[in-house]
């Protein structure tokens, strides 16, 4: 009686490879949906436009937008324009009738004056912050006010404040604190939401790349192998890059901040501590093998 043989069926790959890729373009999809929403609702709150201050005809609006947050000299930089409204301006507001005078608050360096027919330009102002710490990066936020009132021929006249925030590193929030002739905003400054997103998932990697080496030197040293130099190569550029992938966190954030306390530090103490341990102990498998020939 002769055996007869049967081919094995076919493998079904095209099944097995649409359960794969599917959720992985459903998970796609997701994460770019999510990504849009969040990107659309950070744009938007950039585009914000606060206001303070009066609505009277003849006044003066100060346009101000904040160009740099400088957390560790504790400062933003206020790009100011100036336009007289009504009887208080000429040309369409683009000079003053008389000299024009717009004082600050006591967090804001330098007052400004204007003189009386002559073309008015944009001006760069500083302001303090206060409170917080750049040390708190990236979780820092400040506060501080701004405050503009004017005075024209002697006396003071009315303003009228609109503030925006051009800065795309920090979040800006604005609630207007006076609502006499001056214009005064209180500001509280925090990191924005893409750069803190950036930052949490700089130290889940510095995490993730530390237990990958732990792993790795689990593998080798409890297997007795010798000095593995591909393995030694990837402990070592790990360490090197850790330190140039940490360099490229927004905002510079200076050394000693939550991200090297909670992730870098560690991290790289982990893997130096690795790296060593795994050539101390393939140093010793090599020369175990050696005495044993």
């Amino acid at each position: 009686m002769t055996s007869t043989w049967d081919p094995p069926p076919p493998r079904r790959s095209g099944t097995s490879m649409l359960s794969v890729l599917i959720p992985i373009a459903v998970l796609i999809v997701a994460a770019v949906a999510v990504g849009s929403w969040l990107q659309f609702s950070e744009r938007q709150a950039g585009a914000t436009v606060h206001t303070a201050g009066s609505g009277a005809a003849d006044r003066v609006d100060v346009e101000a937008a904040v160009q740099r947050v400088d957390a560790a000299g504790r400062e933003l930089v206020l790009r100011v324009r100036v336009v007289p409204r009504g009887a208080l301006g000429e040309e369409d507001g683009t000079a003053p009738v008389a000299d024009l005078g717009l004082q600050t608050s006591a967090a804001t360096l330098g007052d400004l004056a204007f003189k009386a027919h002559e073309r008015l330009t944009p001006r760069d102002v500083k302001v303090a912050l206060s409170g917080g710490s750049v040390s708190d990066y990236p979780f820092d936020s400040y506060e501080t006010d701004v405050e503009f009132w004017a005075v024209m021929n002697g006396r003071q006249v009315p303003v009228r404040l609109v503030f925006s925030n051009n800065d795309p590193l920090f979040s800006v929030s604005a609630e207007p604190l006076s609502a006499r002739q001056e214009a005064v905003l209180g500001l509280a400054v925090a990191r924005s939401g893409s750069l803190l997103v950036f930052a949490v998932f700089m130290m889940v990697v510095m995490w993730a790349l530390a237990a990958s080496v732990i792993i790795g030197t689990w593998y080798l040293t409890a297997r007795g192998e010798g000095l593995v130099w591909p393995a030694l190569a990837w402990m070592a550029a790990t360490l090197f890059a850790l330190a140039a992938f940490r360099n490229t966190a927004p905002g510079t954030p200076p050394i000693g901040c939550v991200l090297d306390w909670f992730a870098f530090l560690w991290a790289e103490t982990v893997i130096a501590l690795c790296l060593i341990s795994v050539v101390v102990a393939g140093v010793r498998a090599s020369l175990r093998e050696k005495a044993a020939d």
